[in-house]
């Protein structure tokens, strides 16, 4: 909000017009005048005013209809408006309320009084800004925070691996890993049920899980069960996440991946023959006891797979994808990125399955490995 608060006075009335812009002049705010509904949208969209004040009764465009149009557009929706009339019906003000304005003042009306809300609302829309602004800045430390704890390509180089991380909220519910495992290396995909900051924060007790559970004691199928144990004790009613986990043995000729009720991972090889890598599991968190059965096969070198998110291959609404489809889009997708080396592959299917990513509805992890 700048030094002089600017109120935009939409009114039909000349008389009316030019004696608010004093008065408001002399209170020290900034004035824009508009004599009619259309006139007032256009100086609403440039000038961003601080507040509006609207007449009802005016020609071709009620102030009713006008305010429709301010909610209805993104640049004004926010800008909060107090009606100024002269019709005093109960009826009349509740359909003002009903349609979005903050406040309903009659004609004619003490100027103290018209001062003194626009006033209080000019100090609500203030502190609303600045609860907004502080709990951006607690989200940016916490995604900053989850950031911290993602690994990437140069942490494990010889991993060989990339991926593209992309949160819906400052702080995602989806998460990955890459971790030493049995000599080699495993590779994590999870999607955490809700995307709230709890989900945020379930991602990122994963992975002290993972590194607590796949030690060489343990099997792929034990990480999995015993991160299940842990999470089925603390998880509330409806919250559990799905994953696919893949594990390459120090040779990298040997995969071996794992599913629990995640899309499942998809397979290129090199001769350009791409197929889905189907593993029988249960969800985490859910039941105390699950079914997780690990499958392997022999891979070789140049081979990739690659591990992502429902986000990714999704979508819901009028350009409503459902999730076969959207594997066979993958599918295809990394089948035509063969030729580019495994970061540009990323960033490729990415374009291709993510067209108009302002959009997009949920989180979204892509993760390539090569063999």
């Amino acid at each position: 909000m700048s030094m002089k608060p600017r109120v935009l006075i939409i009114d039909d009335e000349y008389l009316h017009l030019r004696t608010l812009e004093k008065m408001l002049q002399g209170a020290g705010f900034e004035p824009i005048l508009a004599e009619d509904g259309k006139k007032g949208g256009e100086l609403a969209r440039a000038y961003a005013p601080d507040i509006i004040l609207l007449d009802i009764m005016m020609p071709e465009e009620s102030g009713f209809e006008t305010l429709e149009k301010l909610k209805d557009d993104p640049k004004t929706t926010g800008i909060p408006v107090i009606f100024i009339s002269a019709l005093d019906e109960p009826e009349t003000k509740i359909i003002g309320f009903d349609l979005g304005a903050v406040d309903y003042i009659t004609k004619p009306f003490e100027i103290r009084e018209l001062l003194a809300r626009i006033r209080t609302h000019l100090k609500l829309v203030q502190a609303y800004r600045t609860i907004i602004a502080e709990q951006a800045c607690r989200l940016r430390q916490i995604q900053d925070a989850q950031q911290s704890i993602l690994v990437g390509p140069q942490d494990y180089p010889d991993a060989r691996f990339a991926v593209r991380f992309e949160p819906k909220l400052e702080a995602g519910g989806d998460f990955y890993d890459v971790f030493p495992a049995l000599g080699g290396y495993g590779y994590f995909v999870a999607d955490i049920c809700g995307h709230d900051l709890a989900s945020s924060f379930v991602a990122s007790s994963l992975k002290a899980l993972l590194q607590q559970n796949s030690a060489p004691i343990f099997s792929p199928v034990e990480t999995l069960k015993n991160i299940n144990g842990v999470l089925s004790s603390v998880f509330r009613k409806g919250k559990y996440l799905t994953a696919s986990y893949v594990v390459l043995n120090g040779r990298r000729s040997v995969l071996t991946f794992l599913n629990a009720g995640h899309p499942p991972p998809v397979y290129l090889g090199n001769d350009g023959k791409v197929k889905i890598l189907h593993a029988q599991g249960d969800i985490i968190g859910v039941f105390e006891k699950v079914f997780i059965k690990a499958v392997q096969m022999p891979v070789s070198k140049g081979e990739r797979i690659y591990l992502y998110t429902d986000g990714l291959v999704e979508s819901f609404g009028e350009n409503k994808t459902q999730l076969n489809r959207g594997v066979e889009n993958l599918m295809n997708a990394c089948r035509r990125t063969r030729g580019l080396d495994l970061e540009d592959s990323l960033s490729a299917i990415l374009e291709e399955l993510c067209a108009g990513g302002s959009s997009r509805q949920d989180d979204v992890v892509l993760l390539g490995i090569e063999v």
